[in-house]
């Protein structure tokens, strides 16, 4: 573990790392997508067909109150905790812009853009580099004790590993803001170690782009204590959230919904156990231990394989734009049998 302090403020790049990139950036015509961690290729049918029928209500403003109702009831919480926002990754903007931290601390590797919201915010930032010897496992007392503002995503992105409920609430405490990413929490059976029931001082971030296929739509939402989600919508760009995000809410909240995706994230289990194992077989091992839709490998010489991979047809996700990673990381999405079986023949071919 490494504890940095960043003061500077602005800007997209800190300390070498080019914290606005994402997987997107690595996908290109006629490569196959290994970059980015939305699951399906398209909407299910059922949501397609709710999201065309909504389309002749566009004329009209958008309102979020039935879409806060049905996350409201869906987590059992009141809908006063409730603030559906455009994509989770908007809800990091509105903590930068309506918090004021004295200490804000970023649990690192993770989603880069926590980090780079608070900068553009001008807030100064510190991280927590959790350690790939230890299998990125999160240990609250790296935390200092004088943050008051603490990010962690779980299961976090890109190491994929699940941190348990009961080390995330060792994090909470009075005076302190825990912000805990759940972004890819429904693709774990259960939803284990979610935090999303409601914990004094949490704020809970969900993303319904990864399972559902909806990473063009920006649909998301949070959970925290009511006087948060004031503060929150203060900031809030007016009719942020479209009607058809709110459609696409109202549907993913739905009890058949909420099994479909249970079963997906079985499934996604299993071919990620597939990966894991072809990975194994082919030299390369999976670091810590991988609960989510993706998994991160170091290889050597990792931007050159990631190159020759791109010549081979396959795109994966560069690790040295997160704090903590370098070249030699490699992030790679979880995808049907066939196309892992692809991938690893290529992969072993490189190698």
């Amino acid at each position: 573990m490494a504890l940095s302090d960043s003061a500077s403020a602005g800007g997209s790049t800190s300390a070498g790392y080019d914290l606005h990139h994402h997987g997107d950036r690595e996908v290109g015509p006629g490569l196959v997508d290994l970059a980015v961690n939305v699951r399906l290729p398209r909407p299910p049918a059922w949501l397609r067909q709710e999201l065309v029928s909504a389309v002749d209500s566009l004329a009209a403003y958008p309102s979020t109150v039935d879409a806060v109702d049905a996350v409201a009831l869906r987590h059992g919480r009141p809908a006063s905790e409730v603030l559906v926002t455009a994509g989770a990754a908007e809800a990091f903007t509105l903590l930068a812009s309506a918090l004021r931290p004295r200490h804000a601390v970023v649990v690192h590797p993770q989603f880069t853009e926590p980090e780079a919201a608070l900068r553009a915010a001008g807030h100064a930032v510190s991280r927590v580099i959790l350690s790939e010897a230890d299998g990125f496992v999160l240990d609250p007392a790296l935390v200092p004790s004088d943050a008051d503002l603490v990010f962690v995503g779980n299961p976090t992105n890109p190491t994929s590993v699940l941190h348990p409920a009961a080390a995330l609430l060792a994090l909470a405490r009075p005076g302190r803001l825990l912000v805990v990413d759940e972004a890819f929490l429904d693709a774990v059976p259960g939803e284990s170690e979610s935090l999303a029931l409601g914990v004094p001082g949490v704020v809970v971030l969900r993303s319904l782009t990864k399972t559902w296929g909806l990473a063009g739509l920006r649909a998301g939402y949070l959970l925290a204590p009511s006087d948060v989600v004031e503060r929150l919508r203060a900031v809030q760009v007016p009719w942020s959230v479209s009607t058809l995000a709110g459609v696409a809410t109202v549907a993913c909240c739905r009890p058949a919904a909420l099994e479909e995706a249970e079963k997906l994230a079985i499934a996604a289990e299993a071919d990620r156990e597939y990966l894991v194992s072809g990975l194994a077989s082919t030299g390369v091992p999976v670091l810590g231990d991988p609960r989510g839709p993706f998994v991160l490998v170091r290889v050597p010489d990792g931007a050159s394989v990631r190159a020759r991979l791109r010549e081979a047809g396959f795109a994966v996700r560069r690790g040295d734009t997160f704090p903590g990673l370098g070249p030699d990381h490699l992030r790679l999405a979880v995808r049907d049998r066939a196309t892992t079986d692809a991938f690893l023949s290529a992969l072993g071919k490189i190698l």
